[in-house]
């Protein structure tokens, strides 16, 4: 009994110095601790983190009724908007375009080829989208922080470069009774066989009481300058579902 005891405290013994030896190494296999989970927030949530006080706020509970606009329209269930259609030349939209670095779906609305160049055709366009801008089932959005991340990828990722910049309108207002930000401008550049040389164009992102915002992007270019009506006509026709 008396070996016994002494074996089962050098046993003790051995077991503790080889524990401190194996944690306390720099090779200790259980010391590296899993990391914490990356921002899985989508890209404008990140960049656009909802304000305390929110201008758009109030009027995602309460927004106001516009009056009704009459006539055909563009009704985007998924977006949650509907807006103005036109008639010929403008045709309906059928495609799935994620356009620029924030990859915007835009899968509703109408367009129509302005012309067909060395780099494909060229469009004057009325396209709706949905983008995640708020965390989780949060629905207060940084409007203005949103609408210009969006304005600037349109202006980086849907144009050549380089291109100058005429601001028209850029700033918070209300469409069809819901808080929006609408950014209007003129862009001047050149492409290789392209007729164009400038685009009158419009983005408005509209909170719409969900976690993705409405976006409405909108786009006449120079050589069909007799439909530059459409970017106003267009965004006051703008009615939430």
């Amino acid at each position: 009994m008396i070996f016994g005891g002494v074996a089962g405290v050098i046993l003790a013994g051995g077991l503790i110095v080889l524990l401190v030896l194996l944690f306390g190494s720099e090779d200790n296999p259980f010391g590296d601790r899993a990391s914490g989970p990356t921002d899985v927030r989508p890209p404008l949530a990140q960049a656009c983190p909802a304000p305390s006080a929110s201008p758009s706020g109030p009027a995602t509970s309460a927004p106001a009724s516009p009056p009704a606009d009459t006539g055909a329209r563009t009704v985007d269930e998924e977006v949650g908007i509907s807006y103005r259609r036109y008639g010929a030349p403008w045709i309906t939209w059928n495609e799935v375009w994620r356009a620029g670095t924030l990859r915007v779906p835009y899968r509703v609305g109408q367009h129509f080829v302005t012309e067909t160049y060395s780099g494909g055709e060229y469009h004057a366009s009325i396209l709706s989208a949905a983008v995640p801008a708020a965390d989780n089932d949060a629905v207060s959005l940084d409007l203005e922080c949103v609408g210009r991340q969006i304005t600037a990828d349109v202006r980086a990722n849907y144009y050549p470069q380089p291109n100058t910049l005429e601001p028209i309108r850029d700033g918070v207002t209300t469409l069809g009774g819901r808080p929006a930000y609408v950014s209007e401008f003129r862009l001047r550049f050149t492409a290789d066989g392209l007729t164009a040389t400038s685009e009158l164009s419009a983005v408005a992102v509209i909170d719409v009481g969900r976690p993705a915002a409405a976006v409405l992007y909108v786009s006449i270019p120079g050589t069909h300058r007799q439909f530059d009506y459409v970017i106003e006509d267009v965004l006051k026709s703008v009615r939430a579902l």
